[in-house]
Formats: structure tokens, sequence, C-alpha cells
């Protein structure tokens, strides 16, 4: 079992199953070393000795069905129209195949920058990166004012509409601290999606960023803000593609039988 989580209070996670030790293990972490290898600059987290979360997306086992974009949706109550998470996919014209087009699929979500542009912005400090590495957003500070979501060069942010606060992707905060991997993480029907420790070096995420070391990306990487979501796969053509113009589906609500 993984030292760094230990196992939850039933009643402190009431609602979602217990991971398995299977899917524990994903909770293993990455050593900052591959950070380099991402195009961007490495965490300067080592000597801390701290948990420090990110996330390692294979963009090669991704297939698009939208679990992540439906699981979070249902565990943090995103209202309609909105993303936390979200796979965006692109029509994409083919010039070195005898298909005239196809599809390529690009898993977003907030990147939890070391350096994050959205935290200077806010006027009343109510984005703030967490001991662990977490960006998140005090909701009883915020005022709705939007700066942070036009500082994010990522589109991951938006303004809640039915809490007129900033909202955005929290790693599921809430599950990481009961001991359970985000939602997104447990429902990905692909594995495409692996959270860790980037200061537990020992751990299967180590291994598999290990391995596929120079196919690491990390998206704009030019804009220095060293984030926490690394790719595996990422076609360099994609790595400023963020906006999300391209999304094909969108949740809707539906109406109750």
């Amino acid at each position: 079992m993984n030292k760094a989580f230990p196992s939850p209070n039933p009643a402190a996670c009431a609602g979602p199953a217990p991971v398995s030790v299977s899917r524990r293990n994903f909770l293993r972490g990455v050593p900052v070393v591959t950070a380099a290898a991402a195009m961007a600059p490495a965490p300067a987290i080592a000597a801390t000795g701290k948990q420090q979360w990110a996330m390692l997306i294979d963009v090669r086992k991704c297939i698009g069905c939208q679990a992540c974009t439906v699981s979070c949706i249902q565990e943090n109550a995103v209202p309609e129209g909105s993303f936390r998470t979200v796979v965006s996919t692109y029509s994409v014209k083919l010039t070195d195949s005898a298909q005239p087009a196809g599809t390529y699929v690009l898993p977003r979500l907030c990147n939890h920058c070391d350096n994050p542009p959205c935290i200077p912005v806010c006027p009343v400090s109510a984005t703030y990166k967490r001991e662990d590495g977490i960006v998140a957003v005090d909701g009883d500070r915020c005022v709705g004012c939007a700066y942070c979501v036009q500082a994010c060069p990522y589109d991951a942010r938006f303004i809640n509409h039915e809490t007129n606060k900033a909202d955005k992707c929290t790693f599921c905060a809430h599950r990481v601290d009961a001991g359970l991997l985000p939602a997104c993480v447990e429902t990905c029907v692909g594995g495409a999606r692996i959270f860790g420790d980037v200061n537990d070096a020992e751990g299967e995420l180590a291994r598999r960023l290990k391995e596929a070391q120079p196919q690491l990306k990390v998206l704009k990487p030019e804009l220095e803000t060293a984030p926490r979501v690394f790719y595996i796969g990422l076609d360099e053509r994609f790595t400023g593609k963020v906006e999300g113009q391209g999304t094909l589906w969108k949740p809707r609500n539906l109406p109750h039988a």
C-alpha cells in the first residue's frame, strides 16, 4: 500500500468506493528530473520532502470517450456548459496519408503550474497554491472578477454561473485528501491518466515517465509556467492548441423521466 496514502476513513469518504490496491499504485510518484524532458523548468521542490501532486496523460491511450469529463461533472457538481476537464476533439487534415482527414484528441484541465499566472492577478488573493502544489480557489474570498480566467493561458478556468465564483480543476483535492484518486483518473477507460506525487521516486508513475522520457511534453512550454500536467504522445503541432474550439462533444442535461 502506498505510504503517502493511508487508508481513508470510510465516514470521510462516503459515496465513492475505495480504490483497489492496483489502482492505488497509480498514486506513486515521478522523479523531478523528468520535468526537464517536458521542455519546462523542473519543479524546485525535491528538497522539501513534501507531497507534490502531478498528473501524466498518455494521449496514445485516450479514446476520447469523455468518461473523465462526465465523472468530473458528477463528482464536482460542475454546472451545465462548463468543464473542469474535457477531451477536445479536432478534425485534422492529413497531408501524409491516403486518408483525407483524421481526428485528434487532447485531454485538458488545469495544469496546476509551479509558476501560475492566475495567482498574482487576483485582487483579493482568492487563488492560491496549496503546500502540496494544488492550485485552488477560496470561494469565500472570490469576487468573480474573472481576472484569473483571463490570465490562464490554458483556458482551464471559468466563472461558475451558479456560484458566480471562479471555478477550475482542483485535482479533486477533497478526494486526494481522503486518500483517493481524482475522479477523472479513477474512471479513465484506457488508463490514460496517471496521478502521483513528484517527490515519490519509487512508484509506477516514475517508471512510466522514465520509459517515455524523450516523448514527454507540456502545453505551451514557452510561457515558462512549469505545468504539473505532463503528456506522452502529444503531437507537437498541438502543444499550443488549448482553447478547445474544436470540441465536437458537449454534455447536456437530459430531462428526467
